[in-house]
């Protein structure tokens, strides 16, 4: 397992779609995952801090987590099928829940979990850009150009 840190939520165009952006620690593979516009809005509320007045499912997930004591330890992405990504929430109590990994990262980055991808997910879908000096931002919008969502399946994670 890699870890990986999420670089944010963009919209591909022209279709639209809603895409996360994983990037690997220590090295130079990027993972991207098509979501669905509700959890590309959990992410990023979650990336910029910000508290909806009423709390979203995945707040209230942590919440409930939370209030049963229960502890998520670590979030996998753990394969990829026919387009169609998969992923696990792995907890203190050795517990192990599959869940979509839209959801997932929602949930890893409210609750402060590290997330960590399949060696052979990011063999199969990462995307190796070597570091240069742009930063991360600018990376991306190359990266949206050079693919689409019929190169890893459009399903909505």
């Amino acid at each position: 397992m890699n870890e990986l840190d999420v670089v944010g939520v963009r919209v591909e165009m022209p279709s639209n779609q809603p895409i996360v952006l994983l990037r690997e620690v220590g090295g130079d593979r990027y993972l991207p995952i098509w979501i669905g516009p509700g959890e590309a809005t959990a992410i990023a509320f979650a990336q910029q801090g910000m508290a909806p007045a009423r709390p979203l499912t995945h707040d209230l997930f942590k919440d409930v987590l939370e209030a049963v004591g229960q502890q998520l330890t670590e979030v996998r992405i753990t394969d990829l099928r026919e387009g169609v990504f998969y992923a696990e929430l792995v907890f203190a109590s050795g517990v192990e829940v599959s869940a979509r990994p839209s959801d997932a990262i929602a949930l890893a980055l409210r609750t402060g979990t590290p997330i960590y991808g399949s060696d052979g997910v990011l063999d199969d879908a990462g995307i190796a850009i070597p570091d240069e000096q742009e930063d991360e931002v600018e990376k991306f919008r190359e990266f949206l150009d050079q693919i689409s969502p019929e190169d890893f399946g459009s399903s909505s994670q």
